[in-house]
């Protein structure tokens, strides 16, 4: 008996150290990042948990944490890496979990114009719920693009962020949407949204990402630019209860950051793209649980402190600049869809569209270009009477807004001074969300913004004609029909 009892105990010990063994097996990955031939030092590789950077001779070793899916690089400044489908960077190997030792090389090619000075287009909220948005929407809009960025690449490399919810909630489309974007043929480095999660069937934050993560790889990673250093996040929770989601950075994407970031040098260009933006105002408003703004923003804010830096971001539907500082922008960009691909202006009044970036060394310039316009296009009159509000009043939309602008008028030629700027509705927005045939879905409705302006006019015949300055100095005319 006691020998059947011995027996058991050592049975079971050499189960438990079996299974100790397994549980204790970690994947060391092995491997070189290249160019004609020849190895690339100082490249950053990471698994999504820790960082390293290669040798004189290119090569790196990195011991894959447990839950890493993907080793990737945050490919160096004047490189780029192959593209397939003529758009999705190929800048990451999946993991073989069968493997003791895995070989992940990584072959770079010269960028052709990989100066300082480049330009990118930021797009958000695409949004395609099914083939008509992308066949009879979205394809003009990358027609538009390439149209674009024709001129750009003859002198300077350009490149294409996109800001998440590229579906609706229907991960089906992810191989059309592909198709679909393939002619603009330059990199497009996206960043997940709440809609291309799935939730659910995934019961998990870490498993909501895995169908996103199948077709365009990490949802967390970064590369470089002439000067600036370009960090894509995931900022979307998943909670694991039905649709529910918040605005949120874990632990884990925080510590990657902050490795990543051990590789940038103090006072960087940096920008950070991500799909829910950071805060809603320069005052930090804290909260426990939002859909609409991360809720640990004053702890990104605190990473990001010591760089030059712009946060991208989309999730709302509508435009707004936020200058925190001197030091720190937020870019919400309108989506690209719309109303939900039934009309051709957002909830705000802002036109569909995507942001346009200038890097220059360490200077940056930016518009916001409407598909189908020229760049002089950057705001909207109404006549009197338009508005419910101030039904006396010219009223003015000025979308891509920040304090450092002037929004002035002039009577009949007669400069009377600035516009008043206040929080309203856009006229147009507010017509279009008010027909249920058009935009179909009941939930719809306008949305209150602060880059509205009102003057009030003088007299009945008078023309009046809106100038707008940017933070850049360029100048902008609407005349206002009467």
């Amino acid at each position: 008996m006691v020998g059947y009892k011995q027996s058991l105990i050592l049975l079971f010990t050499l189960m438990l150290c079996a299974n100790l063994q397994v549980s204790a097996r970690h994947l060391l990955v092995k491997g070189s990042v290249m160019s004609e031939g020849k190895g690339i030092a100082g490249v950053v590789v990471s698994d999504g948990f820790r960082c390293v950077s290669t040798d004189d001779a290119g090569r790196f070793e990195i011991e894959a944490n447990d839950d890493a899916r993907y080793v990737f690089l945050s490919v160096p400044s004047g490189f780029e890496v192959s593209r397939r489908d003529g758009t999705i960077p190929e800048f990451y190997q999946l993991l073989n979990r069968k493997l003791d030792v895995q070989q992940c090389d990584f072959h770079l090619r010269a960028l052709p114009h990989g100066g300082s000075h480049f330009r990118f287009l930021a797009q958000a909220d695409v949004q395609v719920a099914e083939a008509a948005d992308l066949n009879k929407g979205y394809a003009n809009d990358v027609a538009d693009m390439s149209k674009l960025v024709a001129p750009w690449r003859k002198k300077m490399d350009v490149f294409s962020i996109d800001l998440g919810d590229i579906v609706g909630n229907v991960q089906s489309l992810y191989p059309d949407y592909i198709r679909t974007i393939a002619p603009l043929d330059m990199p497009v480095y996206r960043a997940i949204g709440n809609h291309d999660m799935e939730m659910p069937p995934s019961r998990t934050f870490e498993g909501s990402m895995k169908t996103f993560e199948s077709y365009f790889g990490p949802v967390t990673y970064s590369f470089n630019r002439g000067k600036a250093h370009f960090i894509i996040l995931d900022d979307c929770f998943c909670t694991g209860h039905d649709y529910q989601y918040i605005g949120y950075i874990d632990e884990r994407t925080f510590r990657w950051l902050e490795h990543d970031l051990s590789y940038v040098p103090k006072g960087s260009l940096v920008f950070v793209a991500m799909h829910i933006p950071s805060n809603p105002t320069k005052k930090i408003a804290f909260n426990t649980a939002d859909m609409e703004y991360i809720s640990n923003a004053a702890a990104l804010y605190e990473v990001l402190k010591p760089y030059q830096t712009h946060i991208l971001s989309g999730h709302t539907h509508w435009n707004q600049n936020i200058v925190f500082n001197d030091n720190l922008f937020e870019h919400n960009t309108a989506a690209v869809c719309g109303i939900w691909w039934k009309a051709d202006v957002c909830m705000d009044g802002t036109p569909r569209g995507c942001g346009v970036y200038d890097v220059n060394g360490d200077s940056v310039t930016w518009y916001y270009h409407s598909f189908g316009r020229d760049a002089g296009y950057q705001l909207r009159t109404y006549p009197v009477g338009s508005s419910k509000e101030f039904p006396s009043d010219v009223i003015a939309n000025v979308w891509n807004y920040d304090e450092a602008w002037r929004v002035e008028w002039l009577e009949n030629g007669r400069l009377m001074g600035q516009m008043k700027q206040f929080t309203g509705f856009d006229p147009m927005s507010s017509a279009i969300c008010a027909n249920k045939k058009q935009v179909v879905y009941d939930w719809i409705s306008p949305v209150k913004t602060d880059h509205l302006f009102r003057c009030t006019p003088t007299r009945n015949d008078a023309k009046v004609t809106v100038r707008v300055t940017d933070r850049f100095g360029n100048v902008y005319q609407s005349v206002v029909n009467r």
